[in-house]
């Protein structure tokens, strides 16, 4: 059997390079969302919800429900949406 080179921990600057890269395709992201039209948005939620219902993805717990709005209210407060 191969003895694997695998470490269980990245360095300060693997890590520092990590998030960096990160940061790059958050701010990719967030332009893609800023110049999608309404259309656009509207299918991405559509698919979403799809993919949620073919993977048996459930909120029945008002409670749920509930907790899921109140942290969209504190995201849109954050965001000063």
């Amino acid at each position: 059997m191969r003895k694997s080179n695998i470490r269980n921990q990245i360095t300060r600057s693997e890590a520092r390079a990590f998030r960096r890269r990160w940061e790059i395709v958050n701010n990719v992201e967030k332009k893609m969302l800023r110049i999608a039209s309404a259309d656009e948005k509207l299918e991405h939620l559509a698919m979403l919800m799809s993919l949620a219902k073919e993977l048996g993805w459930k909120t029945t717990s008002g409670g749920e429900v509930r907790h899921v709005r109140d942290r969209w209210n504190k995201l849109r407060k954050a965001y000063h949406a």
